[in-house]
């Protein structure tokens, strides 16, 4: 009946504590830094003269990053493209497994026998299609989120509490997953017609209300948040935002570093839970005046209200996939739905094809996704440069993103693959703004 389940499961378990035992073996030797270099001093070019020249600055900033390190962050960045092509043909393979193999009917057959109660029957087998998939995907996930990092010096969690954090995961999707899961199964069933509309206005809703939830519910799952008190950082970042209207009164800094070396921050959540936050990785690596840019660029996001304009689009595009996902279903089912014991779009069986479905629209219009996240952050940085007046500090925040993002990328390769701008455009367009403001620096000299 659930024997190959089971023997899938069983197998999936039996890679799962290879990977645990032979996980101490793998870091028996401290991982590679990949590190750019923590102190950025100005460069010679792009010191304030009247000679001053744009792209003769970029270039010496550049030419400041040893060249093995620029290979290595080039290596990690380029194997991410090969990583989508991965992961989405991972998950086509696994979402068909379910279907031919009728896994999937075979769950929501032993669903309908722990009840017949249509919301909890979905739950039930929301339950086993995530548990039963994150097992088949965990080889993926082991060497993507804990083998990759560590080999490319970026991570720095033991397997232990790494995997602790995949489980929280695991908690997540159970209970975020099984709400939304429920609702839109109940919009097909009451609305067989229009479903798709009012399934594009309930998963709207609902990423809306956990984008409103995310900064202060989800995120301190993972990570502690704290309000930063330091006053010789603080006070110029809250300056800058009482002189651009932004009611910000707190700063926070979250421990990235129990998981990562990456230096970053951000801007999340919206209304009364809206929250920009630095890391610690940067806070400890960054020159007040990388920190003063870095923070302007967050405080850009959220006075040209990029989060509501990022829903906006998102709401677009979820209206577009379900649009698809009601031609792409009919046709399939129509042609297989038989074959996979699948009666029909309000069946719970038909998950992994939604799956498959969703999956091959957001694959596709991955370089139309970055471009817009891409057009936004450049928007930010713009904004950033005229708040902070940070130039080299921004140039120093470019170059230490660039630990973990290719510098120098061919224009096609960055309008497919990068969701921000290259590191060699936004060192450009810090020395091209320092360029137009020079008396700013001439007269501090």
């Amino acid at each position: 009946m659930l024997s190959r389940i089971f023997l899938a499961t069983a197998l999936g378990c039996l890679i799962f504590f290879c990977a645990i035992f032979c996980a101490p073996s793998a870091l028996a030797q401290p991982p590679a830094a990949n590190q750019m270099p923590s102190v950025i001093q100005v460069p010679a070019a792009a010191q304030a003269s009247p000679h001053f020249d744009a792209t003769a600055a970029t270039n010496a900033y550049l030419a400041q990053i040893p060249a093995d390190k620029t290979a290595r962050s080039d290596a990690y960045f380029e194997g991410g493209y090969w990583l989508i092509l991965w992961d989405f043909l991972y998950g086509a393979v696994v979402a068909l497994l379910l279907l031919n193999l009728r896994w999937s009917a075979r769950m929501r057959d032993l669903a309908e026998r722990v009840t017949r109660f249509k919301p909890v029957h979905t739950c039930v087998y929301w339950l086993q299609y995530l548990v039963l998939t994150s097992i088949l995907i965990f080889p993926l996930t082991v060497y993507e989120g804990y083998f990759r990092e560590h080999k490319y010096g970026l991570a720095t969690q033991t397997f232990g509490p790494w995997m602790g954090d995949q489980m929280k995961s695991l908690g997540v999707g159970l209970v975020l997953g099984g709400v939304v899961v429920m609702l839109l199964f109940g919009v097909v069933r009451r609305l067989p017609r229009t479903w798709w509309i009012w399934g594009a206005v309930v998963t709207i809703l609902f990423t809306t209300f956990i984008d409103l939830i995310g900064p202060v519910y989800i995120s301190p799952i993972f990570n502690t948040y704290t309000r930063l008190n330091d006053p010789k950082i603080v006070e110029p970042i809250l300056s800058m935002a009482r002189a651009n209207g932004i009611p910000a009164k707190d700063v926070y800094t979250m421990d990235a570093s129990r998981q990562s070396t990456r230096m970053s921050a951000n801007v999340s959540g919206f209304a009364n839970t809206m929250r920009i936050t630095l890391n610690d990785n940067l806070l400890r690596r960054g020159s007040p005046e990388e920190i003063q840019a870095v923070m302007g660029h967050e405080m850009g996001h959220y006075v040209m209200n990029h989060i509501y304009k990022g829903i906006l689009f998102d709401s677009i595009e979820t209206v577009l996939m379900f649009a698809c996902l009601y031609f792409g279903l009919g046709w399939a089912l129509k042609r297989w739905g038989e074959k996979w014991k699948i009666r029909g779009v309000g069946d719970t069986a038909v998950v992994p094809l939604v799956v498959l479905l969703v999956s091959i629209f957001s694959f596709v219009f991955t370089p139309v996704d970055n471009t817009a996240t891409r057009t936004q952050e450049y928007e930010a940085d713009m904004y950033g440069l005229n708040t902070s007046r940070q130039p080299d500090g921004f140039a120093q925040a470019a170059i230490h993103v660039g630990e973990y993002r290719k510098m120098n990328p061919g224009p096609i390769e960055e309008w497919i693959f990068f969701d921000h701008p290259s590191g060699r455009n936004r060192i450009y367009a810090a020395m091209r703004w320092k360029a137009e403001n020079l008396k700013l620096f001439m007269s501090q000299q």
